[in-house]
């Protein structure tokens, strides 16, 4: 099956930013779409901006760190239309800060939403994608699994760590099933900034407005993984704006 239209995608972090530039992409492109993100108010918008433009979408309240929030997500998929196709591991936080500032619930969040996160929506899609002998797994990482900078240590780290998970996920994956991952460089959303100390912060969406590229333009990669024919395995991709060092 090739292309993204009738394609059945469920996607992490979709009430904003990249998330939500991905539904609005792969909905014009005619996937069915079962949304999960934690605010519900935005999520609803999302979904009813779609809906109201003939698209297929359905929203879930989804908490990655919840292994239940998963397997929730993924059963509404198989539920409403007897398959699952594509899991779109998108969900994220960004509150960075530096080591000397001890933020340690902040540490905590990142590891458990991007890390621990990941893996429960792999433990929820597997069987599934097993069970039908096909199946596709995005994962959303980050340029700094690549380039460390200050004050984002603790942010590169576990975005190097679902680097290293989707890797070996491919590797153990077979001819069956697909595994991508997708790592944005500096990208105009909310998220930039969010939960960092004010100093940090400041710095980050200067630099964002600066610089940054649209969401639209991750949302574009990551169709392409989807939409390339049974077989065609498209293992990673790196998008940066042109002035990002």
């Amino acid at each position: 099956m090739s292309g993204i239209k009738g394609k059945v995608i469920a996607l992490t972090g979709a009430s904003s930013g990249i998330g939500e530039a991905t539904a609005v992409h792969l909905a014009e492109r005619g996937a069915h779409l079962v949304l999960g993100a934690r605010r519900k108010d935005r999520l609803d918008a999302v979904v009813e901006a779609i809906t109201a433009r003939g698209g297929s979408a359905v929203g879930v309240v989804v908490d990655v760190r919840r292994r239940e929030d998963l397997a929730r997500l993924t059963g509404t998929a198989v539920e409403r239309h007897g398959r699952l196709d594509v899991l779109v591991s998108n969900a994220g936080t960004m509150a960075v800060s530096p080591f000397d500032e001890l933020r340690q619930d902040d540490w905590d969040d990142m590891v458990a939403t991007h890390i621990t996160g990941l893996l429960n929506g792999i433990g929820a899609a597997l069987p599934v994608f097993r069970s039908q002998r096909s199946g596709h797994f995005v994962n959303v990482a980050s340029t700094a699994a690549y380039v460390v900078k200050s004050p984002q240590a603790v942010y590169a780290a576990t975005k190097t760590a679902v680097k290293v998970l989707t890797e070996g996920l491919r590797q153990e994956s077979g001819p069956d099933l697909r595994v991508t991952l997708v790592s944005p460089g500096f990208t105009h959303t909310e998220g930039v900034g969010k939960g960092a100390s004010p100093e940090t912060a400041a710095a980050m969406v200067r630099q964002r407005d600066e610089i940054a590229m649209p969401p639209s333009a991750i949302a574009s990669a990551i169709g392409y993984a989807i939409e390339q024919p049974d077989g065609v395995d498209v293992s990673e991709i790196v998008v940066r704006p042109t002035a990002q060092a």
